[in-house]
């Protein structure tokens, strides 16, 4: 059997066999050693440092603490430069730590919302939208530590939900991984499907989109608040042509099957190398989902680029092989042609 659709005549995967690539796609999100809280959020909050422990891009060798940023928050005040005025000391507020961090960063990363509020006042909105130099905004911050109060004043305030950071995730992609749905509500409660539908087409560096990181970490809740924003259910990913329904099948999430295909999604969509949510299927000898994909109306009889149905794929399974309907096809003898099951 090829190796271009799922599992077939193998049921262990050799990592060096390109297959369907959703073994591939997950390591590279669990894989990833934990750093510092402001240089990686490719995995769960709990994998990382506590407060008291982490270095994060801010401190170096200063001696800032959470009372410190308070007592700055209260000391100062943004305001006009004024030119006739004596050179005076640097405001705290106005300045940017070596590694591109802002005051909010800081007040996020230490989890003081209280500050953060005060700071996202204060601040105007280019300076909400300061991408420190691992490209983290402060929106990437906030919702990645899961503080769902100050992503919505920073929406509310006019934070851009267009930026990305060095993977090339925007903070609804953190935010639909992690399936932090009250975030995701408040990216997106006040945005038209027309300014929001960009945001959701956006791919990262690994050509994933918002809904293809909530399949791949079975978020379905986040499905459903997007779906009522009217997020294409059939987006393909850049790199092998994926969509939703080829990751859930991929990934034999029943459930999400099941949603995708009661919300009408395309049956036969096909991958960059042809291949359908049937054929992955039936490659990973998934007859129940494959039965499911065929009562939702899927092609039998479509072709990949290897010149393969995906019978050609059944490699002999007896419940994959009674989905198709040829009178040449026998189960212990028996033709399964009329046969119901």
């Amino acid at each position: 059997m090829s190796s271009s659709c799922g599992g077939g005549k193998h049921d262990s995967l050799d990592e060096s066999r390109m297959d369907s690539g959703i073994d591939s796609y997950q390591s590279m999100y669990k894989s990833e050693e934990p750093r510092n809280v402001s240089s990686d959020f490719s995995g769960p909050r709990d994998k990382f440092l506590s407060v008291d422990e982490r270095l994060d891009s801010a401190y170096g060798s200063t001696s800032l603490t959470v009372e410190s940023l308070g007592e700055i928050v209260k000391s100062c005040s943004i305001s006009p430069p004024d030119p006739e005025a004596p050179q005076e000391e640097e405001n705290p507020l106005t300045t940017i730590t070596e590694d591109g961090d802002t005051m909010l960063h800081l007040a996020i990363i230490h989890e003081d919302e209280n500050i953060a509020q005060q700071l996202i006042d204060i601040f105007p909105k280019e300076v909400l939208d300061i991408q420190n130099d691992l490209y983290q905004s402060p929106l990437h911050l906030a919702v990645y530590l899961d503080q769902p109060e100050v992503v919505r004043s920073l929406v509310e305030s006019g934070a851009s939900l267009d930026l990305q950071d060095r993977d090339g995730n925007t903070a609804l992609h953190v935010a639909c991984q992690h399936g932090q749905t009250q975030c995701v509500s408040h990216m997106t409660r006040d945005l038209s499907t027309t300014k929001l539908a960009p945001v959701l087409e956006t791919h990262n560096w690994r050509g994933l989109a918002c809904l293809h990181l909530a399949a791949l970490f079975g978020q379905h809740e986040v499905f459903k608040l997007l779906r009522k924003k009217g997020a294409e259910l059939n987006i393909q990913d850049g790199t092998s042509g994926k969509t939703p329904l080829h990751f859930a099948v991929e990934l034999h999430d029943v459930a999400l099957v099941t949603l995708l295909l009661s919300w009408g999604v395309n049956v036969d969509a096909a991958m960059f190398n042809g291949c359908t949510p049937l054929h992955l299927a039936v490659g990973r000898q998934d007859a129940h989902i494959a039965n499911l994909l065929c009562q939702s109306g899927a092609d039998k009889m479509l072709r990949n680029m290897e010149d393969e149905t995906p019978l050609d794929l059944a490699d002999g399974n007896d419940d994959i092989l009674a989905l198709f309907p040829f009178d040449d096809i026998h189960i212990s003898g028996r033709s399964v042609v009329g046969v119901n099951y």
